[in-house]
C-alpha cells in the first residue's frame, strides 16, 4: 500500500460547526492523546472559531480551514494537509462526493457517518479505484450506521472460526432496547434518499437490492434464481426461537445490511457463501411481545410512506427534529443501546455476541465511533488489514477499533 508523506494535521473534522461535527470535535478534544494534531474545517471561519473557543484550553491552537462542501479547491487543500478526514456534513448525496474525490486523489484517509445506501454506491464507483492506487482507506457508515452491526459481525465470524464452529449462517442483529433522540442528520439524509427515488427508477431499484453495495453484484446470490441468498427486506413481524422474541423491522437496517454484507464479500467471503443477514427490534414475551411488534412494524412502513407523500411530508417536517439540532448535553449522555447478534453456522451451532453502549446511540455514542475510527487510522496504521478504497468498518478497522471502543466504554463481546 502506498504510505502517506508528512501532513500538517493528523485528523481534521470536516463540518465542525454542525450538531455533530461540535460533538466529534469535542471527543477528539478530551481523547485524543498528547501530539495528534487536529484542524477543524466548515464554511465559516467565524463559526469555526466559536466551536474551538467552547472545546476548552487544549484546542484553542487547532487550525481553522475555510472550505465549502462544492468548493473543490479548499477541499483538495484540506485532504494534502490531513492524515485523515472525519466529515460530518450531510445529506452526503448532496455535500459529500467531493470531499471523498479530494481524499481518494491526495491518499488521505476518511470516515464518515452516512447511512445512504445511494451515496455510498456512487463513492464506491467514483472514488475505490483512485484510493487504491493512492493508499487511501474511505470509510463510510462509521456511527451508529454501521459500527454496531459491522463490528458484531466480525466479532461472530472470529470466534466461529476460533471454535471450529464453520462459516456463518443464517444471522440476526437484534437491537433489544435504546433511549435517545432520532438525529435531524438522519432525518435530513432519509429525506434526500426519498426525494431521489421518488423521481430515479434506477435508484428506487439499487436501494431495494440487498448486495446493492457488493463490490462485484453478478457473484452475489438472486435469491429469485439461485435459491439461497438474501431477498427484499421484510417489513413483517416473526418470532425468532434464537433471539426468544417477536421481531419488527429496524428501521437503519436496510443500510446497516448492505455494509455487512459488503464486508462479507470485500474479506473474501470470510463470513460465509451461505451467509444470510436480517436486523430486526426485537419484543419481548411469547404473548406480548407479538402486538408490540406489530405496532412497531405498521409505524416503521408509516414513516416511509409519508415522506415520500408530499402532504403527509410537509406534516412530518414540522415535526420531526431539524438538521443541526439535538438533545442537550444531560440527555445524550442519559441515552444507550443494546443490541443482540446471533448465527447458525454451518456446524448448526449458535454463536452469540452483544454490543451495547452508553451515550445518546445518534450523537454521544455515534460521536465516540466517528473520533476512534479516526483515531485508529492515525494511531494503528500498522495494527491495520492491509488494504485501501472505499472500505467498510470492519474490512478497514477490524479488531483495532473493536479494541478502541472496548476501552472508550462500549461493550463488544461474544456471549
Amino acid at each position: 500500500m502506498v504510505q502517506q508523506g508528512p501532513r500538517e494535521l493528523d485528523v481534521v473534522v470536516h463540518g465542525a460547526t454542525g450538531f455533530a461535527g461540535r460533538l466529534v470535535a469535542e471527543h477528539l478534544a478530551r481523547h485524543a492523546p498528547p501530539g495528534v494534531s487536529v484542524g477543524l474545517s466548515g464554511r465559516s471561519a467565524d463559526r469555526l472559531a466559536q466551536v474551538r473557543d467552547g472545546l476548552g484550553a487544549r484546542a484553542q491552537q487547532w487550525p481553522l480551514l475555510v472550505a465549502d462542501a462544492h468548493d473543490d479547491d479548499a477541499l483538495r487543500d484540506v485532504a494534502r494537509r490531513a492524515r485523515v478526514v472525519a466529515s460530518t456534513v450531510g445529506p452526503y448525496e448532496r455535500f459529500g462526493l467531493p470531499l471523498t474525490r479530494a481524499c481518494a486523489a491526495e491518499g488521505t484517509d476518511y470516515v464518515d457517518l452516512t447511512g445512504e445506501v445511494l451515496f455510498m454506491r456512487t463513492s464506491i464507483d467514483a472514488n475505490d479505484e483512485t484510493a487504491r492506487a493512492t493508499g487511501a482507506r474511505l470509510v463510510h457508515a462509521c456511527g451508529f450506521d454501521s459500527v454496531p452491526s459491522d463490528l458484531g459481525v466480525l466479532l461472530l465470524a472470529r470466534a466461529a472460526a476460533t471454535h471450529g464452529l464453520g462459516e456463518l449462517g443464517r444471522t440476526r442483529f437484534v437491537l433489544t432496547g435504546a433511549s435517545g433522540g432520532f438525529s435531524g442528520g438522519t432525518v435530513d439524509s432519509m429525506r434526500a434518499q426519498v426525494d431521489r427515488m421518488r423521481d430515479d427508477r434506477e435508484a428506487r431499484r439499487l436501494v431495494a437490492d440487498p448486495y446493492a453495495l457488493s463490490p462485484d453484484r453478478a457473484v452475489e446470490p438472486d435469491r429469485t434464481v439461485d435459491g439461497p441468498g438474501d431477498g427484499p427486506d421484510s417489513w413483517g413481524v416473526s418470532w425468532d426461537a434464537d433471539a426468544g422474541r417477536w421481531l419488527a423491522p429496524f428501521v437503519m437496517g436496510p443500510v446497516n445490511s448492505r455494509v455487512v454484507r459488503r464486508s462479507n464479500a470485500l474479506s473474501g467471503y470470510a463470513y460465509g457463501r451461505g451467509f444470510t443477514y436480517r436486523e430486526a427490534v426485537g419484543m419481548p414475551g411469547r404473548v406480548l411481545g407479538a402486538p408490540l411488534a406489530a405496532g412497531l412494524a405498521a409505524g416503521t412502513g408509516g414513516l416511509g410512506l409519508a415522506m415520500a407523500v408530499p402532504v403527509t411530508r410537509r406534516l412530518l417536517d414540522r415535526v420531526l427534529p431539524a438538521v443541526g439540532t439535538g438533545p442537550d448535553e444531560a440527555a445524550r449522555e442519559a441515552g444507550w443501546f443494546a443490541v443482540r447478534l446471533h448465527s447458525r453456522t454451518s456446524t448448526g451451532r449458535l454463536v452469540q455476541a452483544r454490543v451495547t453502549s452508553p451515550g445518546d446511540p445518534g450523537y454521544a455514542a455515534t460521536a465516540r465511533m466517528l473520533g476512534e475510527s479516526a483515531l485508529a487510522l492515525v494511531l494503528d496504521r500498522d495494527r491495520l488489514p492491509d488494504r485501501a478504497g472505499v472500505l467498510t468498518p470492519a474490512t478497514a478497522l477490524g479488531e483495532v477499533l473493536v479494541d478502541r471502543l472496548r476501552e472508550a466504554g462500549m461493550t463488544l463481546r461474544v456471549l
